[in-house]
C-alpha cells in the first residue's frame, strides 16, 4: 500500500496522465480544452507536456521538473526521460509530414537536462547523456554525449580500452 501511495504522490505520474487526457481531447479537435488541461498540469507538476505530442506506454519521467515536450514530439514504449529533458524545434526546420520534434524509439533513456532539437530520430535502445545537446539522428543502441552531441557506438562495437587491451593486441601481433 506505502509504495502505491508513493506512486500517486509522484508528480510526474499526474503529468502523464494529465497528458493522456489532454491528448485525447486534442485528437477530438477540442483544442481549447486540450491546452487548458496541459496547462493546469504544468502549474501543478512542473512538467510541460504539450498536448499535441504523442506518448507510448509505460514513460518514466525522472523527477520531472522542467521537463518540456513539443507538439508534434513522438516517444516510443518503456522510455525514461530525467528532469529538464527538452524535446524541441529547431526554428524554421520542418519536415513535409509536419514533424518539427524529435521522434524517440523504444527504451530510449535520456538524462537530465539533455536537449534534442528538430526533427530528429533517436532509435531503440538509444542513450543520451545529461546536458547533451542533439541535432542529429542517434541510431539503435549508440549513445549521444556531450555539446554538440558526439555519437558512440554501442559497447560490443567499442574497441576495448586500457593496460589489458593492450597487452593483448601485443600478444596477438
Amino acid at each position: 500500500m506505502r509504495r502505491l501511495l508513493e506512486y500517486l504522490a509522484n508528480p510526474p505520474v499526474w503529468a502523464v496522465a494529465a497528458h493522456r487526457r489532454a491528448h485525447r481531447l486534442w485528437l477530438r479537435n477540442h483544442r481549447l480544452a486540450a491546452l487548458l488541461v496541459a496547462a493546469w498540469a504544468r502549474v501543478l507538476t512542473g512538467v510541460d507536456i504539450h498536448p499535441g505530442a504523442t506518448i507510448g506506454r509505460r514513460l518514466e519521467i525522472g523527477h520531472g521538473v522542467g521537463l518540456v515536450i513539443g507538439a508534434s514530439a513522438e516517444i516510443g514504449d518503456d522510455c525514461e526521460l530525467l528532469h529538464g529533458v527538452t524535446l524541441g524545434r529547431k526554428h524554421g526546420v520542418v519536415l513535409p509530414d509536419g514533424r518539427r520534434h524529435p521522434r524517440l524509439g523504444h527504451r530510449v533513456e535520456v538524462g537530465a537536462h539533455a536537449v534534442l532539437l528538430g526533427p530528429i530520430t533517436v532509435g531503440d535502445d538509444a542513450k543520451i547523456g545529461a546536458a547533451a545537446v542533439v541535432l542529429n539522428d542517434v541510431p539503435a543502441r549508440w549513445t549521444a554525449v556531450g555539446n554538440p552531441a558526439r555519437l558512440l557506438p554501442p559497447k560490443a562495437q567499442r574497441a576495448p580500452d586500457g593496460p589489458a587491451a593492450v597487452a593483448r593486441d601485443l600478444a596477438q601481433e
